[in-house]
């Protein structure tokens, strides 16, 4: 089986709005509705569980009942319930391996997604779970464009990094379930607080990670810049 997480529980407040940016309305649909369309539209993925703060549950269902008319048929089959958000990105993650375990396999894959990147393209969706077969898990990258350095005190360049070996990592990413979980679980309970990526505990416990490599236009909306960015994408 194939789950997919679904990660809503932040805040956004880089985007400067008063609601979390996963539940900004654009084009008269929230842009985690653009999201879960995706993930009701892609046969590769079996079910779909939600990380979210219980004030939006009803909104969520409201979406996957098309009150909104919000997504596509499917995801309400799909979707397993929700699971609570954590003290940071990774925490959250951790709580949906726990809740997907009650009902999926240890030999089962797991595939990590923001709500806030409602452009990831069903082909690619279907491409990562089929990449990740034969080994623990994916992580999709893109290549440095530009020349990287590095700087010790954020203000003097101290090493010119080897552009060619630096990537930028997206998601979603996929994991073996039962590995993943206990990556995580050996990070409790103060460790996995300092966790920035949601691939970062499977390489540290040394699980088999193929890169392979992103898209371009699957960008995470996190500033204002990006939400008008996307609005400009549905526009058209």
């Amino acid at each position: 089986m194939n789950i997919a997480v679904i990660l809503a529980g932040g805040t956004g407040s880089r985007v400067g709005t008063d609601i979390p940016k996963q539940y900004i309305e654009v084009q008269g649909k929230p842009v985690i509705g653009y999201c879960l369309d995706k993930f009701a539209a892609c046969g590769a993925v079996d079910a779909v569980q939600i990380v979210a703060d219980a004030g939006w549950h009803d909104y969520i269902r409201n979406c996957m009942e098309k009150d909104l008319s919000c997504t596509g048929s499917g995801l309400p089959d799909k979707w397993r319930g929700f699971s609570e958000p954590g003290a940071n990105r990774q925490l959250s993650v951790y709580h949906a391996l726990t809740d997907i375990l009650r009902y999926a396999s240890a030999d089962d894959y797991v595939m990590i997604h923001d709500a806030a990147r409602p452009q990831v393209s069903l082909a690619f969706l279907t491409k990562c779970f089929e990449m990740a077969k034969g080994h623990d898990g994916v992580l999709p990258v893109l290549s440095m464009k530009d020349t990287v350095y590095l700087s010790k005190d954020g203000e003097r360049v101290s090493l010119l990094l080897e552009r060619e070996k630096i990537f930028a990592g997206q998601a979603p990413e996929v994991f073996l379930l039962g590995k993943y979980y206990e990556a995580n679980r050996q990070l409790l309970p103060e460790k996995i607080l300092g966790i920035n990526g949601s691939t970062e505990p499977a390489i540290l416990a040394g699980m088999d990670i193929l890169m392979i490599p992103g898209e371009e236009g699957n960008f995470k909306i996190t500033t204002r810049a990006d939400l008008e960015r996307f609005g400009r994408i549905v526009g058209e």
